[in-house]
């Protein structure tokens, strides 16, 4: 997300900022974390979250996270851990943690559909995480938001040639090519999608230059489940481009 879109969450979280354990060079890049400390702090403090929708500590044995609403945006959501985990290539997130970020993100999605007040169904929700050159905040941040159109066409004409293990999406999107794979529903909850992206297809294990998008199939699919995208740049790529934050769906169904 852009850091200038931050400061408006961050002037309006704590009166002090807080660093991570691995402070970045650039500032800018750490607006985020502070609005997170500003939530959790005003958790323990005072049983309210604000500026985030909700915030879950955790315990000993789960680790937390919260959900923050976009300056500005009516469904735009965040969803990021309440420890330092910098991006999708944190090693922890090769372990348990990346599981429970991903039941995180699953959680947070009915909240898109009651801000839309019921004109888009739950199946059009997407999740996506930006590559490493591709976001502007270092702390882990899955975007959750509406599908962009065209996307929900292409899974809707191909998404049933998608198998269990990573193969080439049949159809550029976005004018990129994606890996694929299907995550059936009786797997859901078990899934980490972070430690899937280390079975990519190729010779490279830098998930730096990897981003991820997240979308239900469709409702007719013989193997009902998830469809996950990873995009593996040589520049940056940010997955959440494969999102609409303007819902344009949603704003066309209140029309009709």
């Amino acid at each position: 997300m852009r850091a200038t879109a931050w400061l408006s969450v961050l002037l309006a979280s704590a009166a002090w900022v807080a660093s991570p354990a691995q402070a970045v060079p650039n500032p800018s890049r750490n607006v985020l974390w502070a609005a997170l400390q500003g939530c959790i702090l005003a958790k323990k403090a005072t049983g309210r979250m604000f500026p985030c929708l909700s915030v879950d500590l955790g315990d000993k044995d789960r680790p937390g996270a919260a959900v923050l609403r976009a300056p500005g945006a009516a469904t735009h959501l965040v969803v990021m851990p309440t420890d330092d985990v910098s991006g999708i290539e944190a090693p922890q997130l090769q372990r348990s943690a990346g599981n429970a970020y991903w039941r995180a993100a699953l959680a947070a999605r009915p909240l898109v559909t009651e801000a839309l007040k019921g004109r888009l169904p739950l199946d059009r929700v997407g999740m996506a995480v930006n590559s490493a050159g591709g976001r502007s905040q270092d702390q882990l941040h899955i975007h959750v938001d509406c599908i962009e159109p065209r996307v929900r066409t292409a899974l809707l004409r191909h998404g049933q040639a998608v198998r269990d293990n990573w193969t080439t999406f049949p159809i550029a999107l976005q004018g990129r090519r994606f890996f694929a794979m299907r995550v059936r529903a009786a797997d859901v909850d078990g899934f980490n999608p972070f430690a899937a992206l280390t079975h990519l297809p190729g010779k490279s294990t830098d998930l730096r230059a990897v981003g991820i998008a997240v979308f239900s199939t469709a409702r007719d699919d013989p193997a009902p489940g998830f469809i996950v995208l990873a995009n593996r740049a040589s520049g940056s790529f940010a997955g959440e481009l494969l999102l609409d934050h303007t819902c344009a769906e949603a704003s066309q169904a209140s029309t009709q």
